[in-house]
């Protein structure tokens, strides 16, 4: 009994492994941020910003999934000022971020490039913003962390780089 499961268990193992390759292929985005702590608005504890860079860095890995495969999407964020404005929070925990719909909208500055085989196929320079945030359809959940930043992405990524 003791062999079978061990055996079942190295099987499982190699299948595990031989997927590595398959799904490393499908690993389509790089983002860096070139100085973060520079940018115009994004929090200044250093675990708030790891976790809105975690999620920009993430989204980007979403978008670069849906290229074709071998292609790869390479991206250095300039600049990112998120929606609203921090307020203090007397209480403890984290600042409040206030959204008005005024001139808090959102913006991301950033260089892209989009390789397949080591050649470049499309690139550029954007700087994306969305005045009218507050008064569109936004399919991300009122819970959802960075939900204007992500749909402004996501209609960037469908016009200039899914359309082409």
């Amino acid at each position: 009994m003791k062999s079978v499961l061990t055996k079942v268990l190295q099987a499982s193992a190699l299948a595990a492994v031989m997927a590595l390759p398959a799904s490393a292929a499908t690993a389509a985005a790089t983002v860096s941020y070139v100085e973060p702590d520079r940018f115009t608005d994004v929090p200044f504890t250093p675990w708030e910003r790891e976790r809105v860079l975690k999620q920009l860095t993430a989204h980007f890995d979403k978008l670069g999934a849906s290229l074709p495969a071998g292609q790869e999407l390479k991206v250095e964020v300039l600049d990112v000022d998120l929606a609203g404005q921090t307020k203090p929070n007397f209480r403890g925990g984290q600042d409040l971020r206030v959204m008005n719909g005024g001139a808090d909208w959102p913006h991301i500055h950033f260089r892209y490039s989009i390789t397949e085989g080591g050649k470049v196929i499309k690139s550029g320079e954007e700087k994306l913003s969305n005045m009218q945030y507050l008064n569109r359809m936004n399919h991300y959940g009122n819970t959802e962390l960075l939900r204007y930043e992500k749909q402004m992405l996501d209609d960037w990524f469908k016009q200039a780089v899914a359309a082409r």
